[in-house]
């Protein structure tokens, strides 16, 4: 079983059991978060597919901590002009641990 669910801009796959990093979510360490934009839910002999989203569907997971992306470097140049700028960035997530699918 499995279900696609938006969050963050972003649309994820997810089964029960996974460990996901989502964009950064206002929820402290240890607590419940419930995702209830649920666009997909795949079980073994049905598929629920949502116009946009499946009605009564939900999936609840546990945060499991937060943390900073790996580094990617931006780099600005403007030719001839004698203009260079170096800069990083490092992109904040959240790791959810999915418990439970509901459909």
């Amino acid at each position: 079983m499995y279900a696609i669910i938006e969050t963050g801009g972003k649309q994820y796959r997810v089964t029960e059991g996974e460990v996901l990093k989502i964009e950064k979510l206002a929820i402290g360490e240890g607590e419940v978060v419930s995702f209830d934009r649920v666009l997909t839910v795949v079980t073994d002999d049905q598929v629920m597919l949502g116009k946009p989203l499946v009605a009564g569907a939900k999936v609840t997971g546990k945060v499991m901590g937060h943390g900073k992306g790996k580094k990617i470097r931006v780099f600005k140049y403007k030719a001839k002009s004698n203009y260079r700028r170096r800069m990083g960035h490092r992109q904040p997530f959240t790791s959810v641990l999915i418990e439970k699918i509901e459909a």
